[in-house]
C-alpha cells in the first residue's frame, strides 16, 4: 500500500476509519452532542466522503463550538438515512432517484441539490498487467454485463490476444452511486451488473485488491487512483473517438466520456434553520475553502462562479 502523502489522505478514508475518527472527534456520545444542538450529521457516498471529511476538519478548527460527523453508507444508503430524517446532509455520486425523492416527500423532507465537484470513474489494473493500456466501452460492457457472470471469466474471453488467465474483478457495492452511474453508462441499464465480483462500499478495499493481484481489474472514483497511482495503472477508455485517460483536464472538459460525472451534496431545508448547519454549508460552499481541498484530493472543482451559484440555491 502507498504511504499517505496528502494532507487529506484517502488512505484513512475507510469505513472503520471514518467511525474511529468520528468517535475521537466528538469525544462524547452522539445523543449528548445532539442535546447541545451543535451537531452536523452527514452520510452517503464514499466518493464525496473525502471532500466532506477535509471540509469538516477545517470547519471544526475554525468553529470550536460545532461538531461534524461524516459517515460512509454509499449514495443509496445515505439517501435512506436522509429520507428518514436521520441526517442533515447527504453525499451522492449520482442524482437522487425519483423513488428516493418520493420517500423523502412522504416523510416531509424537503432538500436542495448542490453540485460540488467533478469526478471521472477510473478503471484500473495492476501495474504488472502489460497487456491492457486501453479498453473500449464495448469491452467494459462485455466484462460487466449480467450475462458475463460465469461466461466471461478470463482475459482472453474479452480479447483473444490477451492472456488465458482468470480475471479478478473488484467494484462498488449496489448501494454505491458509482455502481449506479457505471452500470448505466457502460452496460446501458442502471444496476445491471454481473454479481460474481468482490464488492465494497469502501474504495480502499478495491484499491488493495488490485494492488495485490496482477490479474485484477476495478473501477472507482478518480481521487482514489490519484492517491495510489504508484501502485495502480489507469486504463484509457475509448468510446469510439480514441482512448482517453482520466486527468483533471479530460474530466473537466468532458473528453473523458462517458465516465466523467458531477458529484452532489443534498441539504435538508429544515436543517438550515440550525445555526451549525447553516454555518457549515456556507463554509463548505466557499470557493476559498473547498477548492484547495478538491484539488488536493484529486477531483475537479467548480469555478468560483459555480460555487456562488450553488450558494445562491441555498439562499
Amino acid at each position: 500500500m502507498v504511504v499517505a502523502k496528502n494532507k487529506f489522505s484517502l488512505k484513512r478514508f475507510s469505513i472503520a476509519g471514518a467511525v474511529a475518527f468520528a468517535t475521537a472527534t466528538l469525544g462524547l456520545a452522539i445523543s449528548e452532542v445532539r442535546s447541545q444542538g451543535n451537531l452536523v450529521s452527514i452520510d452517503g457516498s464514499s466518493t464525496v466522503y473525502p471532500i466532506q471529511e477535509g471540509i469538516a476538519e477545517e470547519f471544526q478548527k475554525d468553529n470550536r463550538g460545532y461538531r461534524v460527523t461524516v459517515g460512509v453508507s454509499g449514495s443509496g444508503g445515505g439517501f435512506e438515512k436522509f429520507c428518514r430524517g436521520e441526517t442533515d446532509i447527504s453525499n451522492a455520486s449520482r442524482p437522487i432517484k425519483d423513488s428516493e425523492a418520493q420517500r423523502c416527500a412522504q416523510n416531509g423532507i424537503e432538500f436542495v441539490e448542490l453540485e460540488v465537484a467533478f469526478d471521472g470513474i477510473t478503471v484500473v489494473v495492476n501495474p504488472e498487467n502489460n497487456w491492457v493500456d486501453t479498453m473500449t466501452v464495448e469491452q467494459l460492457e462485455t466484462i460487466w454485463e449480467p450475462d458475463a457472470q460465469g461466461n466471461v471469466t478470463r482475459w482472453s474471453d474479452v480479447n483473444s490476444s490477451w492472456p488465458n488467465v482468470e480475471m479478478s474483478l473488484y467494484g462498488p457495492g449496489a448501494d454505491s452511486g458509482t455502481f449506479d452511474y457505471f452500470t448505466e453508462v457502460i452496460v446501458g441499464e442502471e444496476g445491471a451488473s454481473r454479481g460474481d465480483y468482490t464488492a465494497s462500499e469502501d474504495d480502499n478495499v478495491l484499491v488493495t485488491g488490485v494492488e495485490r493481484d496482477r490479474n485484477a481489474l476495478a473501477y472507482f472514483g478518480y481521487a482514489y487512483y490519484v492517491e495510489n497511482q504508484d501502485t495502480l495503472k489507469a486504463v484509457g477508455i475509448d468510446n469510439g473517438n480514441g482512448a482517453v485517460k482520466p486527468n483533471q483536464e479530460t474530466i473537466e472538459s468532458g473528453k473523458y466520456a462517458p465516465l466523467s460525472r458531477p458529484l452532489f451534496v443534498y441539504v435538508k431545508k429544515s436543517a438550515m434553520e440550525k445555526p451549525q448547519v447553516e454555518a457549515y454549508v456556507e463554509y463548505f460552499l466557499s470557493a476559498d475553502n473547498i477548492t484547495p481541498i478538491v484539488n488536493e484530493i484529486g477531483y475537479v472543482p467548480l469555478s468560483r462562479r459555480g460555487y456562488l451559484n450553488q450558494k445562491a440555491k441555498i439562499r
